[in-house]
């Protein structure tokens, strides 16, 4: 029997989520997005505790694609507590029966898409968001968790380090590009509202950054991009000026945090998910090259300007932290190594 490459991650999930499960036992749970990096990474751990702690859970899966389901992850649509329900987000037919718990995990954050077609960046959020949530008051669900991000305050002043929850700016309407954190907004307004007119337990989780296995290696993050040059001995390059901040939490660490915002955290209350330990671009790119022992210097593709401020997308945690108990457990090292090993061995 083959080991689960992701078997020490899952472990510490549990371990650290271990009075979380009693609330899910002998229930139904709903996710959406399940084959994407979020979802894949919820519904590993479910899994894993499920089958550790006998729970008897049962969780379906909105999927469009079956077939791709089935060959990125065989062993979770082979799993009996798992069942899958073909449809679009946004217009998907309601299963039948009562679900306890449903997760929004859908909508990709897809810069490319947010450039080439907005609208449907937009409609895929706003329709998709309340499409689920139409479908939890219909199966009577306790607790809806949506999985919002950081890019609803908009552009992070410069001069704000860490950016709290109570920040009241936006993105700019002007600007075609802030179709998905405009379309984030609405999705955490339309929880408000279907919290207060249906009584769901809506929580909403603002993500920020992450690094781990199922991170895309070609898209539109530069960990992915720097893991993916390093696992094949080439240079690391920076396509921009590297003086951006930005910081990352591990995808086991950031599981932890998505149950327990869902188990324990308050309705219509949210909470920044992210690490609040800030790296420059460059130097991230640098790190990398520490991990793979490849040559310290990187490739910029732009000079930085004199006298520009560096752009900041760093989240202030404090709420997470004394609400919730949560902090970020895995360094960025340790990350970015574990990352790689897991993705070799799955080649």
């Amino acid at each position: 029997m083959d080991i689960n490459p992701l078997a020490e991650d899952l472990d510490k999930i549990v371990e650290n989520t271990h009075n979380l499960w009693s609330d899910l036992r002998s229930q139904r749970i709903f996710i959406t997005g399940g084959t994407g990096f979020f979802g894949r990474w919820l519904l590993e751990s479910l899994i894993w505790a499920n089958d550790k702690y006998e729970l008897g859970v049962e969780v379906l899966v909105l999927t469009r694609d079956l077939e791709a389901f089935e060959k990125k992850a065989p062993h979770l649509i082979a799993h009996s507590a798992v069942q899958c329900h073909i449809g679009d987000v946004r217009s998907f037919a309601f299963p039948q029966g009562s679900f306890s718990h449903v997760i929004h995990a859908a909508t990709e954050a897809s810069a490319k898409l947010n450039h080439a077609d907005p609208l449907l960046m937009l409609d895929t959020i706003v329709q998709g968001t309340r499409q689920t949530l139409e479908f939890a008051r219909n199966c009577e669900a306790r607790k809806f968790l949506l999985t919002s991000s950081g890019a609803v305050y908009g552009k992070q002043p410069t001069d704000l380090t860490h950016i709290s929850e109570d920040y009241l700016g936006a993105p700019d309407t002007m600007d075609a590009r802030s179709a998905y954190g405009e379309g984030k907004r609405m999705a955490e307004l339309l929880c408000s509202i279907y919290a207060q007119q249906y009584g769901i337990e809506t929580k909403i989780a603002r993500c920020f950054a992450f690094v781990g296995p199922h991170l895309p290696l070609d898209g539109d993050f530069a960990i992915g991009n720097f893991i993916r040059d390093g696992i094949k001995g080439y240079q690391i390059r920076v396509n921009g000026d590297g003086t951006p901040y930005r910081s990352y939490l591990y995808a086991a660490d950031l599981a932890i945090w998505l149950w327990t915002i869902l188990v324990k955290g308050k309705a219509c209350h949210p909470y920044n998910v992210g690490s609040d330990q800030e790296i420059s671009i460059i130097d991230l790119a640098y790190t990398v090259s520490r991990v793979f022992n490849l040559r310290s210097e990187t490739l910029t593709g732009k000079k930085p300007t004199p006298g520009k401020c560096a752009e900041r997308y760093i989240p202030s945690i404090n709420r997470a932290i004394s609400e919730l108990n949560l902090k970020p457990i895995t360094a960025l090292e340790e990350s970015i190594s574990r990352t790689a090993s897991v993705i070799t061995r799955q080649v």
